[in-house]
């Protein structure tokens, strides 16, 4: 099975510009994601995917691998959508470019050992929430999946309720996902259904259309930044595990 990796890059972000660019002790964001995925065996390539000829030139300083895409992409999603037309493979492994500290035992958690031919193949990685006042952030995702790790729901809000029982352990979001080139383009082909719109969250896509999305735990260490005060967090991480 062919797999490659890909890495949104997209310099626009509204809440950090230029976020790929920003500096973890002295090394580019994007460089840190790159060289952890660079470590995963079972990817044939990595590319870094930007609309940016700013991250380009930093990426292909550093020896990356650069596609450009279109920058009218809403979703990383639809961006790895446009590199799978660009790129044959049977699995495309999509790495977030501000997942900064996710090494190559955690990323390979969302391959499956094979894909059916007509099947479409979704799977995204989660881990457990360890304080309390993140789960009740509306920035951090919470994931609900059944018994076999499928996806029932996901939300903002802290869910589930803990109305009949508190002993329970919230899940929340890492940016690690895997898709075959059948369930991109069910994405591309599909219109955004109104819980998507709701949450902004572009797995009901799938979800909403009764496509079965597997959300795996995978234990991990995620601090992903989604501002340039999260930097502070994940330098100190670094700078203990040293």
């Amino acid at each position: 099975m062919k797999i490659i990796c890909v890495i949104p890059a997209r310099a626009e972000s509204s809440r950090f510009f230029e976020k790929p660019l920003a500096l973890i002790l002295g090394k580019p964001m994007v460089q840190w994601v790159y060289e952890h995925c660079k470590e995963v065996d079972a990817f044939e390539e990595v590319y870094v995917a930007t609309d940016s000829e700013k991250i380009k030139s930093l990426c292909e300083g550093f020896g990356g691998k650069v596609i450009m895409t279109d920058s009218g992409h809403d979703t990383a999603t639809e961006r790895l959508y446009e590199v799978a037309t660009k790129v044959e493979a049977d699995l495309y492994v999509m790495v977030n470019g501000d997942e900064p500290l996710l090494g190559k035992d955690t990323i390979v958690q969302c391959i499956p050992d094979e894909v059916g031919e007509d099947e479409l193949y979704v799977s995204n990685l989660m881990t457990d929430f360890t304080n309390p006042v993140e789960v009740v952030d509306a920035t951090n995702l919470k994931i609900v999946t059944d018994k076999n790790d499928r996806c029932l729901f996901i939300s903002r809000s802290p869910i589930p309720y803990p109305k009949g029982n508190m002993d329970y352990v919230y899940h929340k979001f890492v940016g690690v996902g895997a898709f075959n080139r059948k369930a991109l383009d069910f994405y591309h082909n599909t219109p955004r259904g109104p819980i998507e719109k709701i949450e902004e969250n572009d797995s009901f896509r799938f979800i909403e259309n009764d496509v079965p999305v597997y959300y795996y735990n995978c234990h991990c260490k995620s601090l992903s930044v989604d501002t340039r005060k999260d930097i502070e967090g994940v330098e100190a991480y670094l700078r203990e595990g040293k």
